[in-house]
């Protein structure tokens, strides 16, 4: 059976199964109790905690949490906020279990919205899953749809190491609500309406980390994405279909664990490549990719779109520096 769920909607049904099925799960960060006031009210105030305004501080008491014996849901508000807690992360939950020959282990969540298309800057609108794959001992999912979103959330609060997941703002309704405010009345926000609302397994079921998802079949090109990204490639696959040119559109689902695999056997398959990537175009998600296609042996002819500045504030700036259809149909025809 299943039932329409919105994208967040979905991921906290998930969090509420993990939550009912083990006492050991909880959940904490800054106004988690009124961002999800629907747990709260389920599963009290031991289990859904709020916590001061310091990242350092919370997301380490998560670490030493997780390794006493809890399985927490840590909530940034923020991935770019990632950055005054980095250690958390980088120096402690990745690296214990191999310091420790697997004495330790840091069963964590760390779960961040990110993304862009609404016009608040560099500061805030950063994707970072590149860098943060490239901790080793850390996870890295990026759901693009609701049913995703649960089944991910899910398999990440089983994982008995760390995992960083991502939700895009332009999917998450609580999030287009809120930045619907703030002087912002009457703007309009490209939202991908099939990712942002969905059918969902009832009960959510579990989505295994580091397996692709093709969304939409064809013979001569292949765009990889995760995350909104993978939205804008299915109307970009539209736009180029008129043209005659059929791709197929594959979700990576994750960063970290990514499903080598199925990236090298599309490259052979297609013959072209064109990884979309709202992350930096340097040392991220689409140089590893292209990597991999090197180490398979594959030949392709190969192009990413990805952002390769600051993000901007200004709306038509921030336009031209994120992925979008235009520049994704234009990857697609350098590559004739």
């Amino acid at each position: 059976m299943t039932h329409q769920r919105a994208f967040s909607e979905a991921i906290d049904d998930a969090l509420d199964l993990a939550m009912s099925q083990d006492s050991r799960v909880v959940t904490f960060g800054e106004d988690v109790r009124m961002l999800r006031r629907g747990l709260f009210v389920r599963h009290g105030a031991d289990r859904v905690r709020d916590a001061p305004i310091s990242e350092s501080a919370f997301l380490g008491a998560a670490v030493t949490a997780a390794m006493s014996g809890l399985r927490p849901v840590v909530e940034i508000m923020l991935v770019d906020f990632l950055g005054v807690a980095f250690d958390a992360v980088l120096n402690h939950a990745a690296k214990y279990e191999a310091l420790s020959g697997g004495l330790w282990q840091v069963p964590l969540v760390i779960r961040a919205s990110c993304g862009g298309g609404y016009g608040d800057g560099g500061q805030h609108e950063q994707a970072l899953w590149g860098m943060l794959a490239g901790i080793p001992g850390t996870r890295v999912v990026v759901p693009s749809t609701p049913a995703d979103g649960a089944g991910l959330m899910l398999s990440a609060i089983a994982e008995d190491a760390p995992v960083v997941f991502l939700e895009h703002k332009l999917l998450s309704e609580s999030w287009i609500d809120y930045l619907g405010g703030a002087g912002r009345d009457g703007v309009k926000f490209p939202v991908p309406a099939a990712g942002a609302r969905g059918e969902v397994p009832d009960p959510p079921v579990p989505v295994p980390l580091g397996r692709a998802e093709p969304r939409r079949d064809g013979s001569d090109v292949a765009l990889v994405s995760v995350g909104v990204g993978v939205h804008r490639c299915l109307e970009a696959a539209a736009v180029l279909a008129a043209d005659g040119v059929e791709a197929t559109v594959l979700d990576l689902r994750s960063v970290s664990p990514l499903d080598s695999d199925a990236i090298a056997a599309l490259a052979a398959r297609t013959g072209r490549m064109v990884v979309v990537d709202e992350d930096y175009l340097r040392g991220g998600l689409s140089g590893e990719v292209a990597a991999v296609l090197a180490e398979s042996g594959a030949t392709t002819r190969f192009a990413r779109v990805a952002v390769e500045t600051t993000i901007p504030f200004a709306r038509r700036l921030e336009a031209q520096s994120l992925p979008n259809v235009e520049r994704i149909v234009d990857a697609v025809r350098s590559l004739e």
